[in-house]
């Protein structure tokens, strides 16, 4: 199958972040296919999309889907996005020593006069070293409502200005928010919420971006580790629910019925991704993992702000809770992160696994990883943006969409609550997802093709036709 036509856009919270520069000179080198000279691997030329399964044809052994289904081109992708700090993109990406210099250079003034958009900020929701650096953010906004009337605005400019007729996705690749103090059962007490704009109600900027994006009818995904979706917040991105007469909706004007999707908790781009595999591999031999202490460090920003015991919190709670389904009783988990400014975005992970083999012997294996934290990250974003666009365009269910892409992260939420953890189950899931979606859609195309055959030979008229193509 070939690649569809349409034009998908991405807009990331936290554009000016190591991720977010890292994706826009990812895609400017593959756009200009520009060639530089590496430490690693000598001098190379783009494009190149190694990670982005979604990207890449398939091959032995391995994962590709480019070519099986008919995916968006990420090449022709608009890119744009919120930040609070300053920083031009380009400097930025100079400072963040995440790419080889040989690349930055090329691409560095262009990158520097790429607009941000103003983000929104709550610095209770921060750790403190980030309050400093906060000075590119939205003012003058009064109440909740305010805050989310002002980012749907910016996403229907950004779609507008863009010219994207495929879907737009918006990504949460901000600093990790501590937890919000307040979850919501139902989309109705999550809208009145924002209504009221009561002074104690603990309402992230997160959230605040999860709903403008639902009622754009833009997918939101949460790539950080704080508590941002709910029930009510899931409830929100049911197409039912935003065609319904809620009273509560209705005091929000041209609220968008396309489908869309909120996914998260956290992506799984390393250390988490392979301890996932590893573990699974360990249960396939017949062994009992009993411990599995690791530990990871470097020095980027996002790590600096989980120096704060709030926001900390919020990032231990995911990563300590992706063997949870398994319902391994008996193991323990221990995670350590620490900040070491030297090593920047270069995350070093260690991981011992203990377990218990045939007559209780104990049998010990150890990993070791070393990678840019963005370049296993940024992959992941494409990818989601690329599936959300795929399924939209299906009208998949939001239960489908969130067991599809569970792989993506450290805790699966909404729809894929409690799903398998292991690496290769989630990917069985993705598979029989695609499958079904296409094959449904398949089998609704036959039956449109009948109705018009049945139109056409008189068996039924047009106005039967119609009601019959209005059927649930």
């Amino acid at each position: 199958m070939a690649t569809t036509k349409e034009k998908i856009g991405i807009l990331v919270v936290g554009l000016g972040g190591n991720n977010g520069v890292t994706m826009v000179a990812g895609f400017l080198a593959n756009n200009k296919k520009l060639e530089w000279e590496t430490g690693a691997a000598g001098r190379v030329s783009a494009p190149n999309w190694n990670g982005c399964i979604t990207q890449l044809p398939p091959r032995g052994g391995g994962v590709g889907f480019q070519g099986r289904y008919p995916l968006a081109d990420a090449t022709k992708a608009a890119i744009g996005g919120w930040d609070i700090r300053q920083t031009p993109m380009g400097d930025a990406l100079y400072e963040s020593r995440v790419l080889d210099y040989d690349l930055v250079r090329q691409v560095r003034d262009e990158m520097n006069s790429i607009d941000i958009m103003k983000g929104i900020y709550d610095a209770s929701f921060l750790g403190e070293s980030q309050h400093a650096t906060a000075t590119r953010i939205v003012t003058g906004l009064k109440t909740f409502f305010d805050k989310v009337e002002h980012i749907r605005k910016d996403i229907r400019e950004f779609i507008a200005t863009n010219k994207v007729d495929g879907a737009t996705t918006v990504i949460w690749s901000a600093s990790v928010e501590r937890p919000a103090e307040v979850q919501f059962e139902t989309a109705d007490a999550l809208l009145q919420s924002i209504l009221d704009n009561k002074s104690d109600c603990d309402l992230s900027p997160s959230i605040i971006y999860a709903v403008a994006s639902a009622l754009e009818g833009c997918s939101f995904v949460n790539g950080g580790s704080q508590n941002t979706l709910s029930p009510g917040m899931c409830e929100l991105y049911e197409v039912a629910y935003r065609k319904s007469s809620s009273s509560v909706l209705s005091k929000f004007e041209d609220v968008s019925s396309k489908s869309a999707y909120v996914l998260g908790t956290d992506f799984k781009a390393g250390q988490t991704k392979f301890k996932t595999a590893a573990v699974e591999y360990i249960r396939a031999l017949g062994l009992t993992p009993r411990v599995i202490a690791s530990s990871n460090h470097l020095g980027n920003n996002d790590m600096l702000n989980l120096t704060s015991k709030k926001t900390v919190d919020a990032k231990l709670r995911v990563k300590k809770d992706i063997f949870q389904p398994w319902q391994e009783s008996e193991l323990d988990h221990q995670v350590r992160v620490m900040y070491t400014p030297m090593m920047l975005d270069e995350k070093r992970d260690v991981v011992e696994y203990t377990s218990l083999g045939f007559l209780n012997c104990p049998h010990t294996m150890l990993t070791y990883t070393r990678c840019m934290d963005s370049v296993l990250c940024v992959p992941l974003m494409i990818d989601v943006a690329v599936w959300c666009d795929f399924f939209a365009r299906y009208k998949a269910s939001s239960s489908t969409v969130a067991l599809a892409t569970a792989y993506l992260f450290k805790v699966p939420e909404g729809g894929a609550k409690g799903v398998d953890p292991g690496f290769q189950r989630q990917m069985n899931e993705l598979e029989s997802a695609l499958a079904a979606t296409v094959k449904e859609d398949d089998s609704s195309k036959d039956v449109l093709v009948l109705l018009k055959q049945g139109v056409a030979t008189g068996i039924i008229t047009q106005e039967q036709a119609d009601l019959l193509k209005a059927m649930p």
